[in-house]
């Protein structure tokens, strides 16, 4: 930017009253400069001054980080008394010190050169309904906003922006005024903003050098480097000690530091291009200069900054990493011919030294990351097994429980399916388990690590059902607002499951078909061809061949989803099963009810055993659950399951139980038909006390208390 160009268009808008004032205001903060700076100072003037101007209840500078995503909080007044109780706030981002996100104060326009006025920020949509910004906003009765650009150097460096408590408060030549304002204004901080960044980060020291009882005593340079110069000065005498480092993993500076004369603007993180001493020792060269006013180049910032600055002398030796230089160090006294080739011997062999140190250090950090990483990994692989051994737990053939023949030949007919990847049909009445056994399924399959999918065929319309299944595009149909990612995208890598797979739609039918026959498939409105990288499990409580016959159903889809058909046995065909799983569902029931060993009296049994349980197991469950919230503890009573008791004279269709668990008829038969549950449940855990209680719904000190009650820890 011009900035006599700028200065010249402000000026011949402003009054001489208020040019006078917007001066001396600017005047005073370049005065500023001498001292440390103070922004709330300078803001607390100026914020007075440009009131005739741009009336305004808050005034804050922002800088624009981050090629514009995000801000950081250069300076902010708050003006007026009784705004968000609090008259007098200053603060500056080197003492708060973060940035935030340009989006969360809507300064992206301004940031790219727009001006910006907003009426009422409580209603504006640029300020979004949940947005902190506009809470704090509102919480400090602030409402209308104007901001501007600040320019410095041709670009955008910041945003000067004003708030009040009254909406609708700026108009056109109040923008035009806060413009003019930033304008004159925008060089200015621009250059506060650069000679005290280089200030702050030229505190730190991350320095070493070469005398060994120094060094060893931290691998961090800048624990030494006083101690370090005073050892040094006896060697090579200097005014000023510096040290360049160059960064491991990249072109610039990760660490400088100087002892001794401290000049005013003297930057520890220097640029290459600004010093011919620091551009040649980067490329491995010594540098020795015995008179800087005719060997150092005026037309360099760092060279003219020496000369101007009374330094005559330099030593400076590169700091070699093989055969790359990694830094210099360098030695500045304000006295003419001053070093000489003995003192580049010593400052090389000090150099050797501090390079041997510095790879010490980073060694030692390297491996520090790297133990890090490594524990990090094995505490993911421990989380990762623990997982593992929960999901088996939780949904392997394990906890699935059963002695009926016939629920046992399913369970065996799943476990070696589960190895391949081959379709599998599950066939049963509703509440049979059939999503249970998908899931042990695929649990106990090559692709266990990846998801589990389910989908009810039967709880969608028929005209959501496609989109469910393979997904939408934006503007597939009216409502389709976002893509939408389908079922079969959802399960790729791990099992997709089907149930009720019998109430699919003829069309939705035919698209299933394809999608198993060329494992591909596009979106709803989509172009793009997808791969279904899944296994599925279909499940249905209807009879599939005799809807193939009646031609509702797809004979040819019914075949590709019945390459192997497993079918579970209804609940009334498993004997004593019922009891196994009546047991299960009060403890674990009970137990989340805060019931503590909650039992089934000898009438609620002989009643479970002679239900027929049209609803199986889900049927069951509910039973128990409606049971435990009636029962005041104690036993539970058969007239607390809601199942309605056969009348005298009824014969009940009788049951045929469980091989080897004969339905109790007294307290022993009761006790038997525990110990024996335990006795199979350790079996089928191979003695994994852990995975039988599970299996058992009990905890693992109940199921220790019953195996030493029952003698079976020998």
């Amino acid at each position: 930017m011009n900035f006599g160009i700028v200065k010249r268009r402000t000026m011949s808008a402003m009054t001489p009253d208020t040019l006078s004032d917007l001066l001396e205001c600017v005047a005073a903060f370049g005065r500023s400069l001498d001292e440390r700076f103070d922004p709330a100072r300078f803001l607390a003037e100026f914020s007075a001054r440009s009131q005739r101007l741009v009336p305004h209840d808050y005034m804050l500078i922002a800088l624009r980080e981050d090629d514009g995503q995000t801000f950081s909080l250069f300076a902010e007044y708050a003006g007026r008394g009784g705004v968000g109780g609090d008259t007098r706030r200053y603060t500056t981002a080197f003492e708060r010190g973060g940035r935030a996100a340009t989006e969360s104060f809507a300064l992206a326009p301004v940031f790219g050169g727009e001006m910006e006025v907003i009426a009422d920020m409580a209603t504006d949509d640029r300020f979004g309904e949940a947005s902190a910004c506009r809470a704090t906003l509102g919480e400090a009765g602030l409402r209308a906003r104007l901001a501007v650009p600040l320019f410095a150097g041709g670009h955008v460096s910041g945003a000067l922006v004003v708030m009040s408590a009254i909406a609708g408060m700026y108009t056109d030549a109040h923008a035009s005024a806060c413009r003019q304002i930033a304008d004159l204004i925008g060089p200015f901080v621009e250059t506060v903003v650069m000679l005290h960044r280089e200030r702050r980060r030229g505190e730190r020291l991350a320095a070493a050098t070469a005398l060994a009882p120094i060094l060893g005593a931290s691998l961090k340079v800048g624990d030494v480097l006083e101690r370090l110069g005073e050892a040094v000065r006896p060697l090579i005498d200097f005014d000023t000690m510096g040290l360049a480092l160059r960064a491991a993993d990249g072109p610039g500076f990760d660490g400088s530091g100087i002892i001794g004369v401290r000049r005013p603007g003297y930057a520890t993180t220097p640029a290459v291009e600004d010093y011919s001493t620091l551009e040649r020792v980067s490329r491995g060269e010594i540098i020795l200069v015995r008179d800087a006013r005719r060997e150092l180049d005026p037309g360099r910032a760092g060279d003219r900054y020496l000369i101007e600055s009374g330094d005559r002398s330099v030593l400076g030796v590169p700091l070699l990493f093989g055969e790359e230089s990694g830094g210099g160090l360098f030695f500045v006294t304000a006295r003419e011919h001053w070093y000489d080739e003995s003192d580049v011997e010593v400052g090389s062999a000090i150099a050797a030294a501090l390079v041997l140190a510095v790879q010490h250090q980073r060694l030692a950090e390297q491996q520090q990351r790297l133990g890090a990483v490594e524990a990090k990994a094995q505490k993911l692989e421990r989380q990762v097994a623990s997982l593992r051994t929960a999901l088996d737990d939780r949904f392997g053939f394990d906890a699935i429980i059963g002695r009926a023949p016939n629920f046992i030949a399913a369970l065996d007919d799943a476990r070696k399916v589960a190895a391949t990847g081959t379709t599998v049909l599950l066939t049963g009445e509703s509440g049979t388990g059939k999503e249970v056994l998908a899931r042990a399924i695929h649990h106990a399959s090559a692709r266990a690590e990846g998801p589990f999918v389910a989908l009810n065929c039967a709880a969608l319309p028929e005209t959501l059902i496609e989109s469910e299944l393979f997904g939408h595009e934006r503007g597939a149909f009216t409502g389709a607002d976002k893509l939408k990612r389908g079922r079969f995208e959802l399960a790729g890598g791990g099992t997709l499951f089907l149930d009720e797979i019998g109430e699919l739609a003829p069309a939705a039918q035919a698209k299933l078909l394809r999608v198993l026959q060329e494992r591909r498939y596009e979106r709803v409105g989509g172009t793009t061809t997808l791969e279904a990288d899944v296994r599925l499990i279909a499940a249905t409580n209807r009879d599939l061949e005799r809807a193939v016959a009646e031609a509702r159903f797809r004979e040819d889809l019914f075949y590709r989803l019945a390459v192997f058909r497993i079918h579970l046995p209804p609940l009334r065909e498993r004997g004593d099963d019922v009891l196994l799983l009546a047991d299960r569902f009060v403890r674990q029931l009970g137990s989340n009810m805060g019931k503590l060993e909650p039992g089934l009296s000898r009438e609620a049994r002989e009643l479970l055993v002679a239900h027929s349980w049209p609803g199986n197991i889900r049927e069951l469950q509910n039973a128990i659950e409606r049971a435990l919230i009636l029962a005041d503890g104690g036993l539970i009573a058969a007239g607390q399951l809601g199942i309605a008791q056969r009348p005298p004279g009824d014969v009940a269709t009788p049951v045929t139980p469980t091989p080897g668990l004969e339905r109790p008829t007294g307290v022993r038969a009761l006790g038997d038909l525990e110990k024996q549950m335990i006795v199979d449940a350790l079996h089928r855990a191979h003695g994994n006390k852990s995975r039988a209680a599970a299996a058992l719904g009990l905890s693992r000190t109940q199921l220790l208390r019953r195996v030493r009650r029952f003698g079976l820890d020998a």
